[in-house]
């Protein structure tokens, strides 16, 4: 009985390793590209262009990952998913990794089965309404229907707040953004609820922005970051350590303009960053250069996002909360050593 079982062990054991050592990684290397899951279109975050091409915040991550992995920031294919198609979609294999603005939740990390490898925006539930109706406050929507989008935290929240101010509401479901916006933009809801971000992604493509305002009641916390499966350590660390990189590189001053002569700088963490020193690319799987074609494709944190959703952009985001620890905000990665 004890042969039996210490055989039985060992076999299981050679399937655990078996199964490891063919991960996502190996997958990528072999098909050419990273499927990278994101939304259906959200202005500055990820959407396609009249040629297909698609850009935006969360998009610059799928491509950093690609220059990390791939050498080549194109080598991305864009899986547009909704509210209740992103997950089955991640944990079917049918993507790589999501990057959709996805809430880190505890059930969504521990239940469902993924791995959230950090947060790239932290953001709030809001709600926006036509200016017309002259409403300067959450509270004062009682009774009004809302448009939100299933499979979503914002369900939960919505119903958590209105219920807690003794306010009535009508729901009215809706699959993605696009819905969303031609039902609100229609008048079949008065109100349309989302993280603020999407709130202000989505009123920049609406008729006349102007006569729509996002009030000013912030009613959650929504963590929004990439996510892969659990199990796959080693992809998980690729997919959280390019994110730190781009962090990393915009408190240190590497740029994609600059990251070829800062390579010479005599600061370690510079260095090891961007693979003059030592050998942190092995410890993922990749080259020592993994975080430098990362930065180079798409820029530091802070290019990418004053590039797709920042101040001097449609959305005109301020960098708030987002801004790095060195400059008020909670933004922060764990060093490269």
């Amino acid at each position: 009985m004890k042969l039996k079982t210490l055989l039985t062990a060992s076999a299981a054991t050679l399937l655990c390793s078996t199964v490891a050592s063919a991960g996502t990684l190996d997958d990528v290397k072999a098909k050419g590209y990273i499927d990278c899951g994101v939304t259906t279109g959200l202005a500055g975050f990820a959407s396609p262009d009249d040629k297909g091409e698609w850009a935006g915040f969360d998009v610059d991550f799928c491509r950093a990952m690609a220059a990390a992995v791939l050498g080549d920031a194109k080598a991305v294919k864009f899986t547009p998913t909704t509210g209740k198609t992103r997950f089955p979609a991640l944990q079917s294999g049918e993507v790589d990794v999501l990057a959709r603005n996805t809430t880190w939740t505890f059930s969504r990390d521990t239940d469902l089965g993924f791995e959230f490898v950090g947060v790239n925006y932290y953001d709030g539930q809001g709600f926006m309404v036509k200016a017309d109706l002259g409403v300067k406050s959450a509270l004062e929507l009682d009774g009004a229907s809302v448009c939100i989008q299933t499979g979503t935290t914002t369900e939960l929240n919505l119903a958590d707040y209105f219920r807690a101010n003794n306010m009535s509401f009508t729901p009215i479901v809706i699959e993605d953004n696009a819905e969303a916006r031609q039902n609100y933009e229609s008048g079949a809801c008065d109100v349309y609820t989302t993280d603020r971000s999407g709130l202000a992604a989505t009123r920049v493509v609406l008729a006349n922005p102007d006569e729509h305002v996002v009030l000013p009641e912030i009613i959650s916390k929504e963590p929004l970051g990439p996510l892969v499966r659990h199990g796959d350590n080693q992809w998980g660390d690729i997919a959280r350590w390019t994110l730190n990189a781009m962090v990393t590189a915009e408190e240190l001053g590497v740029t994609a303009a600059n990251v070829g002569e800062m390579k010479n700088s005599n600061n370690p963490e510079i260095r090891r960053l961007l693979g003059t020193e030592g050998d942190l690319g092995a410890m993922i799987g990749l080259d020592n250069e993994w975080a430098a074609r990362a930065i180079a494709a798409v820029g530091n944190y802070g290019e990418s996002y004053d590039r797709n959703i920042g101040p001097n952009t449609p959305l005109g985001l301020a960098r708030g909360v987002n801004a790095l620890w060195t400059k008020g905000g909670i933004l922060y990665s764990p060093p490269f050593r």
